[in-house]
């Protein structure tokens, strides 16, 4: 069985949402409208806001992580010449 590719116009919009969603949440709470934790609801705020997005962008699209550190990895260059003469 192969996995699904992000193909339909549905999959697409759901992934657009759930960016649109863990960027407004990360916007929450790195200005503090909302706490990270609270006494009442404890790490909730947290986990919808950032935790949620999260699952579903990894369900929707798994190799998002490795394509994502594949590009904050640093490119090796080939060296040109040989140090040694």
């Amino acid at each position: 069985m192969r996995p699904q590719t992000l193909c339909s116009p549905r999959n697409s919009r759901l992934l657009v949402a759930a960016m649109l969603w863990l960027l407004g949440g990360a916007a929450l709470l790195l200005t503090t409208l909302v706490p990270l934790r609270t006494d009442l609801l404890g790490w909730t705020p947290a986990f919808w806001l950032l935790g949620a997005p999260l699952a579903v962008l990894l369900v929707l699209e798994p190799a998002l992580p490795r394509q994502l550190f594949a590009l904050c990895r640093p490119q090796r260059r080939p060296l040109r010449g040989s140090a040694w003469h």
